[in-house]
């Protein structure tokens, strides 16, 4: 387990060079950006140890993994992400323990969500997917919704029971416009983040860029990353 400590403390402080550099090189202050790790497929040991280092936020994207995951977890002050798609039958499990479902992409799952939170008693940060790949009114290949419907769903989230509109996040498209192009793709999100909140003033999230990209992502106006492989290493199946 040492060893493993070692290499997780070596990939954080490389991780968090590149998230210092990208915010010097866009006149940022670090603070600005808040790292996320993405966990999935690496044990409920590696997140203790992630927790030791310093570590706040992490990421899951399967509530199968997730829920023991955050169970066996619960004793440390994490906050922790839902990022994956989510289907509304695993919605009372992740009302459980996520703090914020950043997948937010249609009316039927903030009704879901909606419900968990209340029965749950808990208050659910909801940011809105936006894909920057699809056609007005459609849903993109990676999940989320178009952005011409951005506000019709933000404003579902901002007046349901138990939610909280947090912002808005994407993941960068792999066809359209911006296929292969993530600096321009995150530099629209923060433009549809700013219209959004000239309505709902709190949602301040803009949560882009992942271990490829994430300087990107900061250079555009990124206030979260989710970062895996570069601090966990080449995902294999879970250990």
């Amino acid at each position: 387990m040492t060893d493993r400590r070692a290499e997780l403390a070596e990939n954080l402080a490389q991780v968090e060079e590149r998230i210092a550099a990208a915010c010097a090189a866009a006149g940022r202050a670090r603070d600005e950006v808040t790292l996320i790790v993405v966990t999935k497929t690496y044990p409920a040991s590696d997140v203790r140890l992630l927790a030791e280092l310093g570590v706040r936020h992490v990421a899951e994207n399967k509530d199968q993994e997730a829920a023991p995951k955050a169970a066996e977890c619960a004793d440390l002050p994490l906050t922790w992400h839902f990022v994956g798609q989510l289907q509304t039958n695993k919605v009372r499990s992740v009302a459980g323990y996520a703090d914020l479902v950043q997948s937010v992409d249609r009316a039927k799952l903030v009704g879901a969500l909606s419900t968990a939170a209340v029965r749950a008693g808990r208050e659910l940060g909801c940011l809105l997917q936006v894909a920057l790949d699809a056609e007005a009114g459609e849903a993109g290949g990676r999940g989320g919704v178009a952005p011409d419907r951005v506000p019709e769903i933000a404003d579902a989230i901002a007046s349901a029971e138990g939610l909280r509109l947090g912002g808005v996040m994407t993941v960068a498209p792999l066809s359209g416009p911006y296929a292969g192009r993530q600096r321009a793709a995150f530099e629209r999100l923060v433009e549809i983040s700013s219209g959004l909140r000239t309505g709902h003033p709190a949602a301040t999230m803009v949560s882009a860029g992942m271990s490829s990209d994430l300087e990107d992502a900061v250079a555009a106006g990124a206030t979260h990353v989710r970062v895996g492989t570069a601090v966990l290493g080449v995902r294999t199946r879970l250990r």
